[in-house]
């Protein structure tokens, strides 16, 4: 188990458990694509810390049970995303990852809701990170009475600017940044699309539709 120097949780909530990474291609609804990519990408998982209110003094949450520090030792920096993405929707717990790959660490999470609906617990939504940095560079605190408030802030945290508007609430923060981004991919491929059309009309329509959004996305940045 990795020491970051900058992520200091209480040691009551230290578990420091390694998991075999077949116990998760194995017993989880995984096709060939993925499998190979946990087989490739990870080397070990960890079960570093568990955070609730039965290892550190915080209060129950209404959305948020308690949230697993995973550790990821990863063989290569390049984590296929639907690995996280298949753990976050078999684990009924919201995670926090450090994902190391030789003297290089980043904190991932991702925006979890509990699922209106379907045999799962949780839906996944947007994945943030803090980026590649060296291990002892990466910085989390916990910080908030219940696990609710600790979980907001781990997200707050790893997403940084992305999330910059604190005063909104968490749900409207990501879904603001989520159609940040839709909208810049839409702009994007319009780009790219005006860049190889040659009628003039054609042209105009689409540089017209690209100022829409480029307006609409000033309205939300």
């Amino acid at each position: 188990m990795r020491s970051f120097a900058g992520i200091v949780f209480p040691e009551s909530t230290l578990f420091g458990k390694r998991i075999p990474k077949n116990k998760f291609y194995e017993k989880l609804e995984v096709n060939a694509p993925l499998r190979r990519s946990f087989i490739a990408q990870i080397d070990t998982i960890i079960w570093r810390n568990k955070i609730a209110p039965s290892t550190v003094n915080i209060a129950a949450g209404s959305e948020v049970a308690e949230i697993e520090v995973l550790e990821l030792d990863l063989k290569t920096r390049d984590l296929d995303q639907r690995v996280l993405t298949l753990i976050d929707r078999e684990i009924p717990y919201h995670l926090l990852y450090l994902l190391v790959y030789g003297d290089e660490a980043c904190a991932m999470i991702a925006y979890k809701t509990t699922a209106m609906s379907g045999n799962r617990p949780f839906k996944v939504g947007n994945y943030y990170s803090t980026g590649w940095m060296p291990v002892d560079s990466v910085e989390l605190t916990l910080q908030g009475q219940s696990c609710d408030a600790v979980y907001e802030n781990f997200v707050r945290q790893i997403a940084g600017d992305a999330l910059a508007e604190e005063a909104a609430p968490l749900a409207e923060a990501v879904a603001s940044d989520m159609q940040r981004a839709k909208l810049e991919r839409e702009i994007e491929k319009l780009e790219s699309r005006l860049r190889r059309e040659k009628q003039f009309n054609i042209q105009v329509e689409i540089n017209t539709r690209i100022k829409g959004l480029r307006k609409e996305l000033e309205g939300i940045s």
